[in-house]
C-alpha cells in the first residue's frame, strides 16, 4: 500500500474534483518543462519509443485541506522530491508542488490534452526511409468510369532479370518475426535505386520502404517498360495483391508500361474495368488534385510459366505522366496508413466537444508493440438505469491490412457519429459504440495484404487461445465477451474490402431460431434502400460455411450476437443506379459510413412499420429464390405449405471470399516449436505405455525375464558351436537380422510385439519358436537349463492346429535373476511369461 501511494503521490483525487483540462491548456503550452512537443497533431511530432515515454494526465486539484497539509510540510520542490520520491507530480516554473498527476503508463495512447504521436514500430529487419509521405484527399472533378477493353490489349512477354536490368530490389527477410523497433533496421539506409548517370538518364527511381508500401523488385526490360514483383506478406510466401510504391525522374511525353508479374488470384476486378490509382505530387501542390484512376491497355492474364509451379497472374497497363521530373505514386487502392489513423484520433482527442463523449483507450499492443486503439462513443447518461439500458454496437476494420476500403468507411462513420447532427446525438443517446478502427496495425505498417506479423490471417483466428501470438484478436474477442455480460450487443460489423465483386454488400449468418427467422437480413435490406446506388442486397450472403468458423462474424454470432456481419466494399466501383460503371472514391466510401448510422436509426425505430415491411419483402424474395432453385432442378413444389421450414443454407451458394486454409494454422514463429512437440508426441507413442497397476508391472517384469533368458540361451548356443543349427530366427523377431548386433538394434519392435500379447495381436508363438531348433539341441538346452520353459498366456487366443501350453506357474524362486547379473553389460536375456508376483 505504501508503494501504491508513493506511485500516485500519496493521494488520489476524487473524480468530481477533476476540472476541465482546457482551463490549464494555456499554462501547459507556456511551460516548456511540461510540454513534450510544441506543435501537436503534425506528422513529424513522433515519440521515438512510446513504450518508454511518459504522458500527461488531466490536471487534478486536491482538496484544500490536503493542499494546506502539503504546503505546511513541503516548502520547495527538492524537499518534495526527497520526501515523496514520485515522478507523478508535476511542477511549475516557481518550483512549487502542483497537484496535477501524470497519467499511468500504457493506460491511454494519447494524453488527454494535446500530445505527440506514437511512432510506428517496424520489424528490425525492415529498412525505412526518413521521407515524410503524405497525400491530400482530393475529390475527382468528374466520375471515373471503368476501363472498356478494346480487345487489342498487348500481352507482354515476361523477360525477367536475366535479360533485363534490376533497378530496385529489397533484401530478403527471415522466416519469422523476432523483434521490432521504431524506425526499423538500425544503421545507414542503403540506396536501392540505381544511380543516374546524368540529366539525360531517364531510368525511373523506385521506392517502397515507407509506411504501407509494397514493391519487392523492379526490372527494366525496355526504355520505358518495367516488370514489377510485389513482396509477399512478411514471413509468408503468398498474398500478393496490395501494391503501393513511388517513382521519380518521370518524363512527360513518354508512354510507360508497368507489368506486375506475381499476382496469385485467378479472378480480379481488373478484368471488369478497374484501373490502378496514380498520385502526382506536382498536381497535388499546384492544383490540389489527389489520387485518380489512370491507365490504358489494362490487361489481367495468366502467366504460363510451364515449370510445374503454381501459375502466376500478371497485370499490365500503360501510363503517361503529367509532368517531367515529377514524383508519382501508384497504389491498388486509396492508402490509409497507421499514421493517418493516429492524426485523426489525435484531432478527436483534442476537440473539446468530441472528447466529452468519445473516450480513446488502448485495447492492447500488437505483436510489434504498436497500439491497437479502442473508442467508446456514447453520451453521458443521467441515471445508472439509463446507462444500463443502452444497447451496444461493435464496429471494427483493417483486420486485413491491404483492404484500406474498410478504413475509409470507418472514417465516414466516425465523422458522422462524432458530429453535432441531431441524428448522431440520438444514436449516442441510445447506443454505446465500441469501435476498433485498426485491428492489424503491424500489417498496415509493413504493407501486408492479408496477414499479421505472425504470418497468419487474423480473420481465421477469432477463436484463438494464443494471446501472445494474436493479441489484437484475443483482446477484441474478450472485450466483446465482457460487453455481452453487461448489456445486449445489437450489431457487430467488421469492415473489409473485396477484390472480385463490385458494389458493397454484407455477409451475415442465418438464424436457426424460428422466432427471429429472417431478422438478420433486415438490416442489409434497409441499407440497400438507403444507399441504392452503392449497396447490393442481391450480393449479400448469409450462409455459414465450415471454413469460415474462425472469422469474426461467425464467432460473434455464436457468442450470441444475432446481427453479426462482414461488410465487403469493392476495390472497384458500382454497377447500380446513378453510379453505374464508375469507380468508388473515398467520398463514396465515407458516405456509406453515414448510411450505416442512418440505417441503425431505421432498424431501431420504435415505429416498427419499416421493419415489418422489410420482413414481408424478405419472405417474398425468399419464395422467389426457392422457386428458382426448384425450377433449376426440374422439380415442382407447393409453397403454400411449410415452405419456411426449408434450410436457408441449402438455397444460398457459398461466399466468394478467400480460402481460409491459405492462412490457417499456428503462427510462423511457433512452427519450429510445434514440430518439436509433434516429434516428442510421436516418440511417446512409440514408447511403452505407462504402467498403472501392480498387475501390469508384474506382467511386464515377466516379459522382460523371458527376453533376457532367451537371449542368454542363444548366446550360450553360439559359444558352444550350435549357432549354425538355427534354421531361422524366432517368429517374433520379424525385423531382426541374422547377427547379434542387428538383433540388439531392433529391440523396440520386439517390445511392441510382446506388448501386444495381452491383446491377442502378437505374432509370438512359443511352440513354433522352439520347434525350429533340432530335437538334440532342445534336449541339450533342457539339460543345461532344466527350469527354462516357454508357455502361452491363458488370455492368448489358441491356435486350433496345435496344442496350447499348459496353464501353470513355474517353480523357480523370485530371485532367479539377481540384480548384479541384470546390471552386467553382456547379460542380455529374455524372461519367461509366467513367474510369481513381483513385489
Amino acid at each position: 500500500m505504501y508503494h501504491h501511494l508513493q506511485y500516485y503521490g500519496y493521494f488520489k483525487a476524487q473524480r468530481d474534483s477533476l476540472p476541465n483540462s482546457a482551463t490549464h491548456q494555456h499554462a501547459w503550452k507556456n511551460n516548456p518543462r511540461l510540454v513534450l512537443n510544441g506543435s501537436f497533431g503534425e506528422r513529424g511530432d513522433l515519440i521515438q519509443d512510446p513504450l518508454q515515454k511518459e504522458k500527461l494526465l488531466w490536471p487534478t486539484c486536491p482538496s484544500s485541506a490536503l493542499h494546506r497539509q502539503i504546503d505546511a510540510v513541503i516548502r520547495d520542490s527538492s524537499m518534495l522530491a526527497s520526501l515523496l520520491k514520485s515522478r507523478q507530480l508535476l511542477h511549475n516554473e516557481l518550483s512549487e508542488a502542483n497537484s496535477r498527476l501524470r497519467e499511468p503508463r500504457d493506460l491511454f495512447a494519447f494524453s488527454s490534452g494535446s500530445g505527440p504521436l506514437q511512432a510506428p514500430r517496424w520489424p528490425i529487419e525492415c529498412e525505412v526511409i526518413k521521407d515524410n509521405i503524405h497525400h491530400i484527399e482530393g475529390i475527382p472533378p468528374q466520375p471515373e468510369y471503368f476501363y472498356q477493353p478494346t480487345g487489342n490489349e498487348k500481352i507482354p512477354e515476361i523477360i525477367g532479370e536475366e535479360k533485363g536490368t534490376v533497378v530496385y530490389q529489397l533484401d530478403s527477410v527471415p522466416t519469422y518475426f523476432s523483434s521490432s523497433r521504431v524506425g526499423g533496421k538500425r544503421g545507414v539506409i542503403k540506396e536501392l535505386a540505381v544511380t543516374l548517370q546524368g540529366p539525360e538518364d531517364n531510368t525511373l527511381l523506385f521506392e517502397s520502404r515507407f509506411e504501407s508500401g509494397n514493391l519487392q523488385k523492379a526490372v527494366r526490360v525496355d526504355t520505358y517498360e518495367y516488370e514489377l514483383t510485389l513482396r509477399t506478406d512478411l514471413y509468408t510466401n503468398k498474398h500478393t495483391q496490395w501494391f503501393y510504391f513511388r517513382v521519380q525522374n518521370t518524363r512527360k511525353d513518354a508512354t510507360y508500361r508497368f507489368t506486375i508479374v506475381n499476382l496469385l488470384k485467378p479472378k480480379s476486378l481488373y478484368t471488369l474495368g478497374m484501373k490502378p490509382l496514380m498520385y502526382s505530387q506536382l498536381d497535388a501542390n499546384t492544383h490540389s488534385l489527389g489520387w485518380r484512376r489512370e491507365g490504358k491497355e489494362i490487361k489481367y492474364y495468366k502467366n504460363h510459366t510451364g515449370d510445374g509451379q503454381p501459375p502466376f497472374y500478371c497485370l499490365t497497363w500503360t501510363i503517361q505522366f503529367p509532368h517531367d521530373q515529377d514524383t508519382c505514386f501508384f497504389a491498388h487502392f486509396y492508402p490509409y496508413t497507421y499514421t493517418d489513423l493516429q492524426c485523426y484520433l489525435l484531432s478527436v482527442k483534442n476537440n473539446p466537444v468530441q472528447s466529452q463523449f468519445c473516450k480513446l483507450r488502448t485495447l492492447c499492443r500488437s505483436l510489434a508493440g504498436n497500439t491497437v486503439y479502442l473508442l467508446t462513443i456514447t453520451n453521458p447518461s443521467r441515471t445508472p438505469q439509463e446507462a444500463a439500458a443502452k444497447k451496444a454496437v461493435v464496429l471494427s476494420a483493417r483486420v486485413h491490412p491491404g483492404e484500406s476500403n474498410g478504413s475509409w468507411v470507418m472514417k465516414g462513420f466516425l465523422d458522422f457519429i462524432l458530429s453535432s447532427s441531431p441524428d448522431a446525438a440520438l444514436l449516442r443517446d441510445i447506443f454505446v459504440f465500441k469501435v476498433v478502427p485498426m485491428l492489424n496495425p503491424d500489417g498496415v505498417i509493413v504493407g501486408n495484404y492479408r496477414c499479421s506479423l505472425a504470418g497468419r490471417d487474423l480473420n481465421r483466428h477469432f477463436k484463438t487461445i494464443l494471446k501472445e501470438s494474436f493479441p489484437c484478436i484475443w483482446y477484441t474477442r474478450n472485450m466483446i465477451k465482457r460487453l455481452l455480460e453487461e448489456r445486449e450487443v445489437l450489431l457487430y460489423c467488421d469492415f473489409h474490402g473485396h477484390s472480385r465483386k463490385n458494389n458493397i454488400f454484407l455477409y451475415g449468418c442465418n438464424n436457426n431460431d424460428r422466432k427471429y427467422w429472417l431478422h438478420e437480413r433486415v438490416f442489409p435490406l434497409m441499407l440497400s434502400k438507403n444507399a441504392p446506388d452503392k449497396f447490393s442486397f442481391a450480393s449479400c450472403n448469409f450462409k455459414v460455411q465450415k471454413c469460415k468458423e474462425g472469422t469474426g462474424r461467425v464467432v460473434m454470432w455464436r457468442m450470441g450476437i444475432l446481427n453479426s456481419y462482414t461488410m465487403e466494399s469493392t476495390f472497384g466501383g458500382s454497377t447500380l443506379g446513378s453510379k453505374r460503371d464508375t469507380h468508388f472514391s473515398t467520398e463514396d466510401l465515407k458516405s456509406l459510413g453515414y448510411h450505416v448510422c442512418d440505417t441503425l436509426l431505421d432498424f431501431c425505430d420504435p415505429d416498427q412499420t419499416k421493419f415489418t415491411q422489410c420482413l414481408a419483402e424478405l419472405k417474398e424474395l425468399l419464395q422467389q429464390e426457392i422457386l428458382k432453385k426448384f425450377n433449376e432442378l426440374g422439380q415442382d413444389m407447393d409453397l403454400e405449405g411449410s415452405w419456411n421450414d426449408i434450410s436457408l443454407s441449402d438455397i444460398e451458394s457459398s461466399t466468394s471470399g478467400s480460402d481460409s486454409s491459405l492462412s490457417d494454422g499456428l503462427p510462423v514463429h511457433l512452427l519450429s516449436t510445434a514440430h518439436e512437440l509433434t516429434w516428442k508426441k510421436m516418440d511417446k507413442k512409440k514408447k511403452k505405455k505407462p504402467l498403472q497397476t501392480r498387475k501390469q508391472r508384474n506382467e511386464q517384469y515377466q516379459k522382460n525375464n523371458l527376453i533376457r533368458e532367451f537371449k542368454s540361451t542363444e548366446d550360450a548356443l553360439e559359444r558352444a558351436g550350435f549357432a549354425s543349427t538355427l534354421q531361422k530366427p524366432p517368429t517374433f523377431f520379424k525385423n531382426s537380422g541374422n547377427t547379434s548386433s542387428s538383433t540388439i538394434k531392433n529391440e523396440k519392435p520386439w517390445m511392441n510385439e510382446l506388448n501386444g500379447r495381452d491383446k491377442g495381436t502378437s505374432s509370438l508363438d512359443p511352440p513354433k519358436a522352439t520347434s525350429s531348433i533340432p530335437t538334440k539341441n532342445k534336449e541339450r538346452m533342457q539339460r543345461e537349463k532344466p527350469r527354462f520353459t516357454v508357455s502361452c498366456s491363458p488370455k492368448r487366443s489358441a491356435n486350433t492346429s496345435q496344442e496350447s501350453a499348459p496353464d501353470r506357474k513355474p517353480s523357480w524362486s523370485r530371485n532367479r535373476f539377481p540384480a548384479t547379473k541384470r546390471g552386467c553389460a553382456n547379460m542380455v536375456a529374455y524372461p519367461s511369461l509366467h513367474v510369481y508376483t513381483y513385489p
